[in-house]
Order: structure tokens, then sequence, then C-alpha cells
């Protein structure tokens, strides 16, 4: 009886690791891209685009920041814990920019 024998590690490709990091961050910019279409007083500055586009881009990253910080939490990924708290704080994150926030 010796010891069990150790498998090197093999190295990941770009490729690999691209793909990796997009099904990480998916969620993230699913949920963003959700709630900045769901109609209502979403204010616009200039033309409609801008303000679309800006509330998708603040959400998604709040919802990076959150999925990354799971990640690192509880040492995997696809936690409920982790997609609960992406809800709560891009649902926050949507109120935040569609109300009082950034004016």
């Amino acid at each position: 009886m010796g010891l069990p024998s150790v498998k090197p590690l093999r190295s990941m490709t770009f490729l690999a690791f691209f793909g990796h990091l997009t099904n990480l961050l998916a969620p993230a910019l699913v949920v963003a891209v959700l709630l900045a279409g769901v109609p209502g007083r979403r204010r616009r500055t200039g033309d409609g685009r801008h303000g679309f586009w800006r509330h998708v881009a603040w959400s998604s990253l709040a919802g990076a920041a959150v999925l990354l910080a799971g990640l690192a939490w509880f040492g995997r990924d696809g936690k409920i814990a982790t997609y609960a708290a992406l809800v709560l704080v891009q649902g926050t994150m949507a109120w935040f920019l569609r109300g009082r926030g950034l004016r």
C-alpha cells in the first residue's frame, strides 16, 4: 500500500476559460436585461437607448460582483443563496436607477 498517485494539473485553454467566465457571468447579464426591459417609469436621457444600456451596465456590474463574491465565499458557483443575493441586489439597483439615483 503506497501513496495514491497524483495526477498532474492540466492547464486550461483560453477558449475553455472564456466559456467558464461567460457561463459564470451570464445570469447577471440576463437579469439586468430583463429588469431594464420591464416597462415602467424608466428615465430616459436623450433618446431611450442610453437609459436602457446605462441600466444594463450598472446592473450587470453589480450582479457580476455578487456572483464573484458568492464564488469566493462558497468556493463554487451555482448556490441558491448566491442567486437570491443576485436578484436582491439587481432588484435594488433597478429601483435605485429608476427612482431617485443617478439623476
